[in-house]
C-alpha cells in the first residue's frame, strides 16, 4: 500500500436546496486531481458524515470512486460507533471499488482497549479491505494509544496505518516506533503534517487542501524529494490557511472558502451553520493574503 503517501483531501460534501449536489462534487474532485493531489477521502469528517443518511454516505463514496477513475487511492470514510454499521459501510465501499477505508474509532461509547481491538477485528473479517484507523480524540472522547494500536496491527493485518489527529508529536512518535516502517501514519492535523513526516509519517489527510491541493501536495513532493528546506517554507507558508480553517468547527471555514472561490453554494447541515460575520471577515483576509481569491 505504498501508494497511500503525500497530500490526500479530506473532501467536502457539497449540497445545494439540501441535497447534495453531485454536479459540483464531481467538479471538485477533478480540480484537486488536476492540481497534483495525492489522494482524496469522501465522506469523513470535513464530509459531514455525521449529517448524511446511510444511503447519502453510501452515494458519496460511489460518486467519488466513479469519478476518480482510479487516478488516486480514494480512502472513503466508512467509521460508526456501531460496529454493524461499520461494516455495512465498509462492505459498500469494498463492493464499489475503494482502495482503502477510513475508520474512526467508536465515539460516544468510549470503548477499553479491548473493545477497540475486537471493533477493527470484526469488521476486517466481514468486510476485509485495506483499513486505516481514525484517532481524533477531539471529537470522540477517546484516545487510542500507541500500544493499544499496535496491539490492533499485530491483530488484524488488515489494519494498515492510522490517521493520527491527537496533535500530539511525542504520541506520533510512539505509534512509529511501536508499529515500524511499514505502518502508514498520517498525519490528521494539517498544523503538524511536516514535523510528522520527520518522523516517519507518510503524508496528511488534509482539510486546507480542499482549497490549496497544489500547495499541500508540493510540500509533501517537496519533502520525499529531500528538498527539505522548500518543504519547511512550504510548511510555514500554509500555517495562516491552517488556523484559518479553524477559525470555526471545521468544515465551516473551509466551505465558505470554497464558495468564496466560486466552487459550491454555501451551504451546510443543521447543527452547523455559517460562521459569524466577524470570523468571515478574518478567514476573507487570510485568503486574500495567500491569494487564493
Amino acid at each position: 500500500m505504498d501508494f497511500i503517501k503525500g497530500a490526500i483531501t479530506a473532501l467536502v460534501t457539497p449540497f445545494k436546496d439540501g441535497e447534495i449536489d453531485e454536479e459540483k462534487y464531481r467538479e471538485l474532485i477533478e480540480w484537486q486531481i488536476e492540481k497534483g493531489i495525492h489522494g482524496v477521502v469522501p465522506s469523513g469528517t470535513t464530509g459531514e458524515s455525521a449529517t448524511l443518511s446511510h444511503e447519502e454516505h453510501k452515494r458519496v463514496i460511489k460518486i467519488c470512486v466513479e469519478q476518480v477513475k482510479g487516478r488516486v487511492p480514494v480512502i472513503a470514510g466508512t467509521g460508526s460507533n456501531n460496529t454493524k454499521e461499520a461494516i455495512e459501510l465498509t462492505t459498500f465501499a469494498k463492493s464499489v471499488g475503494a482502495d482503502a477505508a477510513l475508520i474512526i474509532t467508536p465515539y460516544y461509547n468510549k470503548p477499553t482497549p479491548n473493545g477497540l481491538i475486537k471493533h477493527y477485528k470484526t469488521i476486517a473479517k466481514h468486510a476485509p479491505m485495506p483499513i486505516i484507523v481514525y484517532n481524533v480524540p477531539g471529537r470522540t472522547s477517546i484516545n487510542l494509544l500507541p500500544h493499544t494500536l499496535f496491539e490492533i496491527k499485530k491483530n488484524v493485518p488488515e489494519v494498515i496505518g492510522v490517521k493520527e489527529a491527537s496533535g500530539n508529536i511525542r504520541q506520533a512518535s510512539e505509534i512509529l516506533e511501536f508499529c515500524g516502517d511499514d505502518f502508514i501514519v498520517l498525519s490528521g492535523d494539517d498544523f503538524i503534517t511536516y514535523p510528522m513526516m520527520c518522523l516517519g509519517g507518510k503524508g496528511v489527510i488534509s482539510v486546507v487542501s480542499n482549497i490549496v491541493p497544489d500547495r499541500v501536495a508540493s510540500m509533501c513532493n517537496a519533502f520525499f524529494n529531500g528538498e527539505l528546506d522548500s518543504a519547511k517554507r512550504l510548511h510555514y507558508e500554509l500555517q495562516p490557511l491552517n488556523r484559518a480553517m479553524f477559525f470555526e468547527t471545521n468544515p465551516i471555514p473551509v466551505k465558505t472558502a470554497l464558495h468564496l472561490m466560486g466552487k459550491m453554494e454555501l451551504e451546510l447541515r443543521l447543527p452547523l451553520c455559517e460562521m459569524k460575520p466577524e470570523n468571515r471577515e478574518k478567514l476573507e483576509k487570510v485568503l486574500k493574503e495567500a491569494k487564493v481569491i
